[in-house]
């Protein structure tokens, strides 16, 4: 069956999106993602989706960086399918158009962090030439 990648920039295809990020972000509210995604935007934040049949099936959010360690480079910051639709090839797909999106604004890599417990995403990571780079440490305050 055929399918759609599209970037997600008007509310209505914005907010068709949320019911597959909350699969990986569960704390997120309906209510406040819309504003949340504008507010990323303005950081360069962009959602590719895979519609088919009119729903939304797969989602990455991705973002243009720079840093000292690697130059510049497309992070993906969020990357899921809905369950019950996975293997399927959306996210694959997903993830070849990103890197072919990377190459043509002259980035010199995609980089990505992926929650230990993912083991099915690491495959499909591995599969198209990832490494397993380094450790993500984080400190979280309660604000």
């Amino acid at each position: 069956m055929t399918f759609d990648i599209l970037i997600a920039d008007t509310d209505a295809d914005i907010q068709a999106c949320f019911p597959v990020f909350s699969e990986l972000r569960p704390h997120l509210k309906q209510e406040q993602f819309l504003a949340q995604i504008r507010r990323q935007q303005a950081q360069t934040y962009q959602i590719l989706a895979v519609r088919q049949q009119g729903a939304v099936k797969s989602v990455a959010g991705f973002r243009f960086a720079e840093f000292l360690a690697w130059g510049k480079i497309l992070y993906v910051d969020d990357l899921v399918t809905l369950s019950g639709e996975t293997s399927q090839g959306f996210a694959g797909a997903l993830l070849d158009w990103l890197i072919e999106h990377a190459q043509v604004h002259g980035c010199r890599g995609v980089h990505l962090d992926s929650g230990y417990p993912r083991h099915q995403a690491h495959r499909l990571y591995l599969n198209k030439g990832f490494q397993l780079s380094s450790h993500h440490f984080s400190l979280a305050f309660n604000i």
